[in-house]
């Protein structure tokens, strides 16, 4: 379970966002869309540790996460397997051959088989998002945080990589808080979704829910619309 109170994030003398709250329960994926530089990857950072708040807390056991970040944040000199073999070494104090028949398994679930000693930079975009959200999983976290999981991806790439996260997530319960600027991720990922903007979370409900919306800025951001009450904060 993740459980945000009363939070609160400034670096200046303007908060990011303040009061802010957000319960998560166990085996629910959540996910957080909203403009560039809203507060999205801040948001999780803070609720990994990496972030301390201005005020407020979070609740959750940070021995029971995995995250994966928007630019992976592999290892370069280590291999595909060795990226994983790693944080079994480091966090879960796991090695030899149940260490390695673990990482070899976890990348064919995510489709990466034979791929476990070329480097990161030999792969794609799409098999680098890959190896990292199977480096976020590796661990056995009941906690996964996903910064922006598609940037950058193709369409169809995208799709797949979504694809492969809801099959991952379902088939061992985990609870995902997902950020993205991509609205029809967040459709195929969340079963609750939130629009942070101008500090505040808007919205929390399903797909249909949120295509129904009558919010103003949740229905700007969901449609695309060059003109709304976004717009100001957009162009600043």
């Amino acid at each position: 379970m993740i459980q945000v109170q009363n939070l609160c994030v400034q670096f200046n003398e303007t908060p990011l966002f303040k009061d802010l709250n957000l319960t998560l329960e166990g085996g629910e994926s959540v996910v957080i869309i909203g403009p560039s530089g809203s507060g999205k990857t801040v948001l999780l950072k803070v609720i990994a540790g990496l972030i301390s708040p201005t005020f407020g807390e979070v609740k959750t056991d940070l021995s029971s996460l995995g995250m994966l970040f928007q630019k992976n944040a592999l290892f370069d000199s280590l291999s595909v397997l060795d990226n994983l073999l790693f944080p079994l070494k480091e966090v879960k104090k796991e090695e030899g051959e149940i260490a390695l028949q673990k990482a070899k398994k976890l990348l064919s679930q995510v489709g990466l088989e034979g791929t476990e000693k070329q480097f990161p930079h030999e792969l794609s975009g799409g098999m680098q998002k890959r190896l990292g959200i199977a480096r976020a999983l590796i661990v056995d976290p009941e906690i996964i945080l996903y910064d922006e999981p598609t940037a950058g991806l193709d369409p169809i790439t995208s799709r797949i990589i979504a694809d492969l996260m809801n099959h991952l997530n379902k088939t061992q319960g985990k609870t995902v808080l997902t950020v993205t600027n991509d609205v029809h991720r967040a459709y195929q990922l969340g079963d609750r979704i939130f629009l942070l903007a101008d500090g505040e979370l808007i919205g929390g409900g399903s797909a249909e829910e949120i295509k129904k919306t009558k919010n103003e800025k949740l229905r700007q951001f969901i449609l695309g619309k060059t003109e709304g009450p976004l717009t100001p904060r957009l162009n600043a």
